[in-house]
């Protein structure tokens, strides 16, 4: 998988492929789509960012505005035999942008992973992943709150600018994509049974309360217990048992 990552006319060795940049666009998760099923040969590695995003999504349909200066990209994984579900790819990214983040925050502060596609700072939102599948391919976005915060009056949300760090969004770029090819062959090479333990590993803290909103009128509410070895999310009741939980909006509860 070792290529060449070119950023705007310049190059760096390192795992990958291509970052195109673009100015302005409505949303790179959308455009890679479109490339694809008007039969452009996307390829593994390569990386679509925009400085600007005007009709970016988030789960459920959620829209998500980010300003320029924040990291706003798409990658494509063409799963093949052999590899784990597709939907799994989450837990592989969000591993990824917890890496390169920790890397950037001081000792003091956690990047810590949510379930089933955030990355926290403290209580506060700082990433997303937004998996979503174009045929044959799955196409994964990130976003990553580097200088500004979307208004989402219903969630806290932070940025790195708000932490008093900075990192540019072109460094920001090559090291993520590193950072996913790098979990994307081990993906690929060892499956969920390594990868498991380690996003656990990287989430916040079992015994963490937690809401999940799973379509029904009222929320299911537990305390994270970890996920299964298929890479769910396990969530202890208060009678003790275990509920697995597969798809679903999960909040952070409010601690007793």
């Amino acid at each position: 998988m070792a290529g060449r990552i070119r950023l705007c006319g310049s190059s760096r060795a390192v795992p990958g492929g291509l970052i195109q940049f673009i100015p302005e666009t409505g949303s790179t998760n959308t455009d890679l789509a479109t490339r694809i099923r008007g039969g452009e040969a996307v390829a593994e590695g390569f990386w679509l960012v925009a400085d600007r995003q005007s009709t970016g999504k988030g789960r459920l349909g959620r829209v998500w505005h980010d300003g320029a200066g924040n990291f706003m990209g798409s990658t494509v994984v063409r799963p093949g035999f052999g590899d784990p579900p597709a939907p799994t790819l989450a837990l592989a990214a969000g591993l990824a942008v917890q890496s390169v983040v920790a890397t950037l925050l001081p000792s003091e502060r956690r990047a810590l992973l949510k379930w089933p596609n955030d990355l926290l700072v403290g209580r506060a939102k700082m990433a997303g992943i937004l998996l979503e599948s174009c045929g044959e391919a799955v196409i994964v976005g990130i976003g990553v709150n580097l200088v500004s915060v979307p208004d989402l009056p219903e969630r806290a949300v932070v940025s790195l600018a708000d932490l008093g760090l900075c990192c540019p969004r072109d460094d920001f770029a090559p090291m993520l994509a590193r950072a996913f090819d790098l979990e994307l062959e081990r993906w690929r090479t060892f499956g969920l049974e390594p990868l498991v333990p380690r996003w656990i590993a990287a989430a916040h803290p079992a015994g963490t309360p937690l809401s999940v909103n799973s379509g029904h009128e009222t929320p299911l509410c537990g305390t994270f217990a970890g996920l299964t070895p298929d890479g769910a999310l396990q969530l202890r009741l208060a009678n003790g048992t275990c509920h697995t939980i597969h798809a679903g909006e999960v909040s952070l509860a409010e601690q007793d």
